[in-house]
């Protein structure tokens, strides 16, 4: 059964890695065959030399982008904490506050991140607080959702043993939602490098979105790909890292 299970979990990686490089082969293949103009559609070649040959500057606008993801991602995990933890202590807040949020998340953010330059200017405050507003959303509800899911036979343990509102919290809704917390933590995640990027794309003077916009007005599509590329890895290396993070903290699940 052990032989089973690593075989399934090759076969898992082997067929999406096989189909993936089988369709950068056709891409190939394609854009050589029917002598496709690099500024229509750039050959995965052409990528690959972009990184060799300006890897210093894609290097440089990658880490102003994943400043502002961090610090922009950190403060939404922060503030979602927080306000599920009021929502929890004080239900009144809950009922005034909970169905507005979802109207907050109907907003694209191409709209929003022009008034947050407009508002904070062309520097790193912009670019983290349109991360904050795009992530900040699928954690709460989450986190929301795991306290409200919670067996209420638990919920009642502690009632008999006269455990407090905020001992019931510490030990048993915060530990017990931490499952579904990180779901939206994966999910946010991965809107946080495209709200950073689409925030970028309306102003500043450095990131992935900023060179984006530079590439796309000189038809220098191999360059808007790899920065494309780049915000595809950086996601899926924090999702990654997230996944090893939540299997550390909550293994006891």
């Amino acid at each position: 059964m052990k032989n089973l299970s690593t075989i399934d979990k090759l076969k898992n990686i082997a067929y999406p890695l096989a189909t993936f490089i089988g369709i950068i082969i056709i891409w190939e293949i394609t854009v050589v065959k029917f002598s496709v103009p690099s500024y229509i559609l750039p050959s995965p070649k052409d990528i690959y030399l972009e990184f060799v040959n300006d890897w210093q500057v894609l290097a440089m606008h990658s880490k102003v982008t994943l400043k502002e993801t961090v610090i922009g991602l950190f403060m939404s995990v922060i503030i979602s904490l927080l306000i599920g933890m009021i929502m929890d202590f004080v239900p009144f807040i809950k009922k005034c506050f909970h169905p507005i949020m979802y109207v907050t998340q109907m907003i694209p953010t191409i709209t929003i991140a022009p008034l947050l330059v407009i508002w904070f200017g062309f520097g790193i405050k912009s670019k983290v607080i349109c991360v904050i507003l795009t992530c900040f959303f699928p954690m709460l509800i989450n986190f929301i959702d795991g306290m409200d899911s919670i067996d209420r036979d638990l919920l009642n343990l502690f009632k008999i043993m006269k455990a407090n509102r905020l001992k019931t919290f510490v030990h048993l809704k915060f530990p017990m939602a931490m499952d579904k917390f990180f779901t939206g933590l994966k999910i946010s995640s991965t809107y946080a490098f495209i709200a950073a990027t689409v925030a970028e794309w309306l102003g500043g003077s450095a990131g992935l979105g900023v060179y984006m916009v530079r590439a796309k007005s000189s038809y220098a599509l191999d360059k808007v790909f790899a920065c494309t590329l780049l915000v595809v890895l950086f996601s899926l290396l924090f999702v990654g890292l997230i996944s090893i993070f939540k299997k550390i903290l909550i293994k006891w699940r």
